[in-house]
């Protein structure tokens, strides 16, 4: 069973542990399975990759720089208001739509209680 995880594509966050501690940038993918998230610019790693015929005919291979995934753990979302890294919390709130209650859940910065 994938583990739920409060971060998201498209959130900024900061490094915490690593090679690449103190750097930020945004998630690009998140693979809840394996509780690890891929960062644009973090923990960028060198493949071989093989030569091989693509549908033009034209060969390539040799050395490739990619990032590679990082442990949830590592990460922090980093707070718009004072770009400091933070925890989340999950505020429900619940709103009447059509004559129903229905629950509505925002994120939440911890430090600073605002929105994310």
């Amino acid at each position: 069973m994938a583990a739920r995880m409060k971060i998201k594509k498209g959130d900024t966050v900061q490094v915490l542990t690593g090679k690449d501690k103190g750097s930020t940038g945004k998630v690009i993918a998140v693979y809840r399975e394996t509780e690890r998230v891929l960062v644009e610019g973090v923990n960028r790693v060198t493949r071989h990759t093989k030569a091989g015929q693509t549908a033009r005919g034209s060969q390539t291979g040799g050395l490739v720089v990619q990032e590679a995934a990082i442990h949830v753990s590592n990460v922090q979302v980093v707070d718009p208001s004072d770009k400091k890294p933070t925890r989340i919390k999950t505020r429900v709130e619940t709103v009447e739509r059509d004559g129903r209650q229905k629950a509505v859940r925002t994120r939440v910065g911890v430090r600073s209680g605002k929105d994310l």
